[in-house]
């Protein structure tokens, strides 16, 4: 990112963090308006609670699961205790976001919620892959004797009620942040396939058939594939510094070329600092004629604008009309 700021003038950077904080705090409504969208308290407790239902639930998957020879209770707990490890990768990423920046992290710890739900997409990928060649096996090679339907079913009820309670945690700051929602994504479809495993309990109980139980372990795996999809696509694009979701720099360029005084916006940049917070590098052509005051002023009206484009840190380097700029593609 360096070089988007190597040449902007130094007094577009005075005022930057004053407005960001004087905006920050003031608008109730719209994604990231605040400089902390997500209530940090609240989404700590919710990732605490989650993590350690689930793993107690991943515990009783597995005993029960290896007891019983179900391949489908133990692909649900290995999805399940990917869950617990991106829940508690999630929950380190949100604490590192209040660490300050220094000399050399300038931006502190932010990107690491990005990286880590691009891992988190990459570990569920992994489980998909595992599962789907044990189901493949066990469909070729049916064991002799099909797993008890009712303990499935129960167990599986156990897991609707765990994943449900801990997805509702989640539920009010999903749309703020990318690892929240990804929590929240995780814990939904664990109790859709829980579900689906209750069925599929009752199914094998009435019917004594082989090849239920890692038809439903399929079932798991391609209920992950969808809800890891997005999560890997958003992400990936993040960490490529891409222009987050939501974000289009075309209507940014239209919405401040409209502002009275701006005679061109151009050189845009603009990428997430962390899953909540986004950036913008950009140069604000004006009036030659343009007092610094009225600079001033315009550049605070901007920032205002883009807190409502959901960006929260701006750095405007001001060129006067008829000067020619300095960048290759401008």
């Amino acid at each position: 990112m360096a070089h988007t700021h190597d040449h902007a003038h130094p007094h577009t950077h005075e005022h930057d963090h004053d407005h960001e904080h004087e905006h920050s705090h003031d608008h109730g409504h719209g994604f990231g308006h605040h400089h902390h969208p997500v209530n940090l308290q609240n989404v700590n407790r919710a990732f605490v609670i989650g993590i350690v239902l689930n793993f107690l639930f991943v515990v009783i998957e597995v005993i029960v699961g290896l007891s019983i020879h179900s391949l489908s209770l133990l692909s649900d707990a290995g999805h399940n205790l990917a869950d617990v490890a991106s829940l508690a990768m999630a929950l380190i990423a949100i604490r590192l976001l209040k660490i300050k920046p220094t000399d050399k992290y300038t931006y502190g710890y932010k990107k690491t919620t990005i990286l880590v739900a691009l891992l988190n997409a990459a570990i569920l990928l992994l489980s998909i892959g595992a599962i789907g060649y044990e189901a493949v096996h066990r469909l070729i090679e049916p064991d002799r004797l099909p797993p008890p339907g009712k303990i499935i079913s129960i167990v599986a009820a156990i897991g609707i009620g765990i994943n449900a309670v801990t997805a509702l945690l989640f539920m009010r700051d999903r749309e703020n942040d990318l690892n929240v929602r990804g929590a929240f994504l995780h814990l939904l479809s664990d109790a859709i396939v829980s579900a689906a495993l209750v069925i599929g309990g009752v199914i094998i109980f009435f019917t004594h058939l082989h090849w239920i139980d890692p038809v439903l372990s399929l079932l798991v795996a391609v209920v992950i594939l969808f809800s890891t999809w997005q999560l890997l696509r958003d992400s990936l694009r993040l960490s490529l510094d891409g222009v987050p979701g939501g974000i289009e720099i075309g209507k940014i360029r239209e919405t401040i070329s409209r502002i009275n005084g701006v005679k061109d916006f151009h050189h845009i940049h603009v990428w997430a600092i962390s899953t909540t917070e986004n950036a913008l590098t950009a140069h604000l052509c004006v009036d030659r004629t343009a007092s610094m005051e009225f600079i001033e002023k315009l550049k605070h009206t901007i920032k205002h604008e883009l807190l409502h484009q959901k960006i929260q840190h701006a750095t405007l380097e001001i060129e006067m009309e008829d000067s020619p700029c300095d960048e290759p593609d401008c």
